[in-house]
């Protein structure tokens, strides 16, 4: 896979994308315990790329 497309993305982005996944962890947990455990690992993921990426470019 050519990850050269995500070296593009701005950390605010992958910020973002993790308080939409935060939210919509909020948003299931009463339905699905899975998808918000997924949800919730994937929006820490986000939120930690983000920072490393913030750091990198400084």
């Amino acid at each position: 896979m050519n990850f050269s497309s995500l070296k593009n993305i701005t950390p605010l982005t992958f910020y973002f994308g993790s308080i939409i996944c935060f939210v919509l962890a909020n948003v299931t947990k009463d339905s699905s315990l899975s998808s918000y455990y997924v949800l919730l690992v994937l929006g820490v993921i986000l939120f930690f790329v983000g920072v490393l990426k913030r750091l990198s470019s400084k």
